[in-house]
């Protein structure tokens, strides 16, 4: 069995995974969209799973509610009272950043709020493109932000300091993934949790019942997410 991390990968590397005739099973994490690798495996023999829904094809996969994720997020904002509820966003070529900034979207619809283009920047899931993206969006003076990782949210809280902005006071802050980080900073990350290593782990056993069933129908695990309150978004802490 191999684990594949890397986002993209060469030719090469791809014919030897197909061919190479030392392996059962492939496990793919942090893929784009149009990742060449999931086309190439869709159309192999070989077993395989994705950590990370796909947008089109009927795969096996193994992910967690990133939708769900961004809709609780921003509704949780809104109902703390928030109005100009801002987000930055992961990539838009991943499914993740894709289905969080969509989950956002769907939240402004449940309770009726207008959406605002200048409202949405998009990071890169970086400290950095979270620092950039929130210097974006301090000038449209939003009084809170969805941010789609916890790494930009750490960004986030910079850029808002040097503006001299308060959290949660000024501006309000949820992000996702409930990295260990997210307790430590100053404030406290209010964030979704996920659980990486159960993630997966539910990949690994999936892939191993996929390759001890060959021929059965494709195999959608999606795992729930946990909002975890603490003072970055103004309300009572854990």
């Amino acid at each position: 069995m191999l684990w594949l991390a890397e986002p993209e990968y060469e030719r090469r590397t791809i014919r030897q995974i197909l061919h190479g005739g030392l392996l059962d099973g492939v496990v793919v994490a942090s893929t784009l969209m149009d990742d060449p690798i999931v086309n190439s495996l869709h159309e192999s023999q070989m077993p395989f799973i994705l950590i990370g829904r796909h947008p089109t094809l009927d795969v096996n996969y193994v992910d967690v509610d990133n939708f769900q994720a961004g809709r609780d997020a921003t509704q949780h904002l809104l109902r703390l009272g928030r109005k100009g509820v801002a987000t930055v966003t992961g990539p838009q070529n991943m499914i993740a950043g894709s289905d969080r900034y969509q989950g956002y979207l769907r939240a402004l619809q449940d309770r009726n709020q207008p959406f605002h283009p200048e409202l949405v920047t998009e990071g890169d899931f970086t400290e950095e493109g979270g620092y950039q993206a929130m210097l974006q969006l301090i000038p449209t003076k939003p009084d809170a932000v969805f941010v789609a990782s916890d790494t930009m949210a750490i960004g986030a809280l910079r850029a808002l300091r040097e503006a001299e902005l308060l959290v949660p006071d000024d501006i309000a802050l949820v992000s996702h993934d409930d990295m260990p980080i997210a307790s430590k900073v100053n404030p406290p990350l209010t964030t979704i949790r996920q659980q990486p290593q159960h993630l997966g782990s539910v990949a690994v056993n999936t892939l191993i019942n996929v390759i001890q069933h060959p021929g059965s129908a494709s195999r959608h695990v999606t795992l729930a997410t946990e909002l975890v309150i603490r003072s970055s978004c103004g309300a009572i802490s854990e």
